[in-house]
């Protein structure tokens, strides 16, 4: 919105000609939704209050958990906004890229949002059930795969591009649906896994997203891209927007969140969250990096999928509580010692995702 209120003044004014810049635009970005943030985050917190929207605790959880009852959670709503009003603010709003990866988020948190209201508001603990819930997930995931699909210009868009190898690129035709599919709605339920403990999933998040932004810019750039031997997808450098707002929200709602959590995101952050992680990742063609980088994701997930099948097995389990934070937990660690350490475990898989880019 404000790129093209600037190529007007640049008419008159040439100083407005750096707006179109996307490293400067994407600056703005981080600083217009850690700003809303910032703004916007007490007034919700007190409204959450008020209305007694507060997290609920399982009976079986840790016990360090039951001084949590009560606290305001839904706030990933926060997040929603600040990186809806920043992307518009900032992006190029004809470019299609930055359409379908907000979209893909708010779809995913208007589904969490519904989830959360049916189980903080109409006090159902199921909320909307697992089938309903993975239905409109699998909805909104295909959806946006449909339309990256549809809409693809290049053969690029629909390459797999494998890391570490400069020449190995593979042609998924109609199979970019399904994989485009899974990553979006498996790595939503990924990060909505590990949203357990204060500030655990979103600096993960925002370290994840930081780095995407950076594949965006380079991928973007046909300079770059071709000297990193990395497919050159014309217009997905705007995707840089996205993902600032995305670095922006999540170090504004890390601010109310950090331990002890004065404010929890709930499923409608974490679901749009993961979401729009995974849609990003797979505009600028790089599931598998994502696999790295999210690595704290995929344990986590990994540590429900073993705990549940060796319980169903052999009625025995592999870990004290899944998922695995709870594990260390029940094990003695205090809760800002468990995220610390997956925190660093995490900017270790970022940076090992981003030396990709040169080791090929």
């Amino acid at each position: 919105m404000l790129l093209y209120l600037a190529d007007y003044l640049a008419e008159y004014y040439s100083a407005f000609g750096v707006f179109r810049y996307l490293t400067l635009r994407g600056i703005c970005g981080v600083l217009t939704a850690l700003t809303i943030c910032f703004l916007v985050g007490p007034l919700m917190i007190r409204k959450l209050s008020y209305h007694q929207i507060g997290q609920t605790i399982r009976d079986d959880g840790p016990p360090t958990h039951f001084e949590k009852v009560g606290t305001p959670t839904m706030g990933g709503a926060l997040i929603l906004v600040s990186v809806a009003l920043s992307t518009l603010l900032w992006s190029d709003l004809s470019n299609r890229f930055v359409w379908v990866a907000l979209l893909t988020c708010i779809g995913f948190g208007v589904i969490g949002w519904v989830d959360d209201y049916k189980k903080l508001v109409h006090k159902d603990p199921k909320g909307m059930g697992a089938g309903p819930k993975f239905f409109w997930q699998s909805v909104a995931g295909l959806a946006a795969a449909l339309v990256l699909y549809s809409t693809a210009e290049s053969p690029a868009e629909l390459h797999l591009i494998v890391p570490l190898f400069k020449e190995v690129s593979i042609d998924l035709g109609i199979g970019f649906v399904l994989l485009t599919y899974l990553v979006i709605v498996g790595t939503s339920n990924a990060v909505n896994l590990t949203d357990g403990l204060d500030g655990l999933a979103i600096l993960p998040t925002v370290l994840v997203s930081g780095a995407l932004a950076i594949f965006a810019y380079l991928t973007g750039h046909s300079i770059f891209s071709e000297y990193l031997s990395i497919p050159y997808i014309n217009g997905v450098g705007e995707i840089l927007i996205f993902c600032a707002a995305l670095v922006g929200a999540g170090l504004g709602f890390l601010w109310f969140n950090t331990y002890p959590a004065m404010v929890f995101m709930g499923d409608i952050g974490a679901l749009a969250l993961g979401a729009a992680i995974g849609v990003v990742a797979v505009i600028v063609r790089q599931e598998i990096v994502l696999f790295i980088m999210g690595g704290v994701f995929v344990i986590e997930t990994l540590s429900v999928i073993l705990q549940v099948a060796s319980f169903k097995m052999f009625g025995k389990r592999v870990f004290r509580m899944a998922p695995l934070h709870h594990h260390f937990e029940l094990k003695g660690w205090p809760e800002p010692r468990v995220c610390v350490r997956f925190w660093i475990i995490s900017v270790i898989l970022v940076l090992i995702g981003l030396a990709t880019l040169k080791v090929r």
